[in-house]
């Protein structure tokens, strides 16, 4: 499963760093800061001993005097939950002549992987919420190599399916993504729910990030002749000529995705674009590299 990232692509991401702006102080397990209980320096508490508490955080002197075991919990510093929402819907099926074989799905489960090792390099947890029309299938945030193979397991049987989730269906994104966490989001990013979801995790102070992931097709528009265009979701097609066609195209998708972006900027969502031809970093570099905003 880790041919999901190509060996040149891994060896660049070794100068990325998944940075925080919501992250107070650079410092602790991951590069990210912030206050928990658990095993660490400075004391915060005692608790009763639950089994599976490691033994080296009992009070063997606390034991003597009372005869019971009592763990010290201390104040450690934590690391950065990282959730990696990614859009499984029928439209990430599509890909394009320009690399036979490279759907936007294949693109988002490699970004996903790509995201999920930095993550584990930096000792930061990293969790999955795949979004499609039956639901969402979600791997809580955990750290270690254990949580990385289980992330690339479900991707590994992941299909691009349905149109995005009913709202009922959406419970889990507010009731499990915390205060201070940062959401990365991939997608093909024109589906209105998917927006909303950006924007109300935004709104409620969750940092969110954004990658759009288009065919070199839609960029391009090398159609000649005629051409059946189908929607994957609603099933509605067109018929014309791709020639004719192409400069009113291009310049409605130039416009709507200005206006994406100007919607994400208004939400202080940061994002890139991930075409299908490009380099698969290249997105998480101008997201994550030296100087990015």
């Amino acid at each position: 499963m880790n041919d999901l990232i190509p060996p040149e692509v891994r060896a660049r991401l070794r100068s990325l760093q998944l940075l925080s702006r919501r992250a107070v102080g650079n410092h602790g397990i991951g590069l990210h800061s912030s206050r928990s209980r658990g095993a660490g320096l400075e004391f915060a508490q005692y608790r009763a001993y639950e089994p599976g508490d490691e033994l080296r955080q009992v009070d063997w002197k606390l034991y003597a005097r009372s005869d019971r075991f009592f763990v010290r919990e201390a104040e450690r510093e934590s690391p950065l939950a990282v959730w990696l929402l990614l859009d499984a819907t029928a439209s990430m099926s599509q890909g394009d002549a320009a690399r036979p074989g490279w759907s936007r799905l294949h693109a988002g489960k490699a970004l996903v992987a790509c995201i999920a090792e930095l993550a584990l390099r930096q000792g930061d947890r990293f969790g999955l919420i795949a979004l499609r029309g039956d639901g969402l299938r979600l791997v809580a945030p955990a750290t270690g190599v254990r949580q990385r193979d289980r992330l690339l397991l479900e991707l590994h049987g992941l299909s691009a399916q349905g149109a995005w989730p009913a709202a009922d269906a959406l419970r889990p994104l507010w009731e499990r993504i915390g205060a201070g966490d940062l959401v990365v989001m991939i997608g093909d990013g024109f589906d209105e729910g998917a927006l909303e979801v950006a924007e109300r995790l935004a709104a409620a102070r969750r940092e969110v990030l954004s990658i759009r992931i288009l065919t070199a097709e839609e960029r391009d528009f090398p159609f000649r002749g005629g051409y059946r265009f189908r929607d994957q979701e609603t099933g509605e097609e067109l018929l014309g000529d791709g020639a004719a066609l192409r400069e009113d195209f291009l310049n409605r998708f130039a416009a709507a995705r200005t206006a994406l972006d100007a919607r994400l900027d208004a939400s202080g969502i940061r994002h890139a674009e991930y075409v299908l031809d490009e380099a698969l970093d290249l997105p998480l570099r101008r997201l994550f590299g030296a100087g990015a905003a």
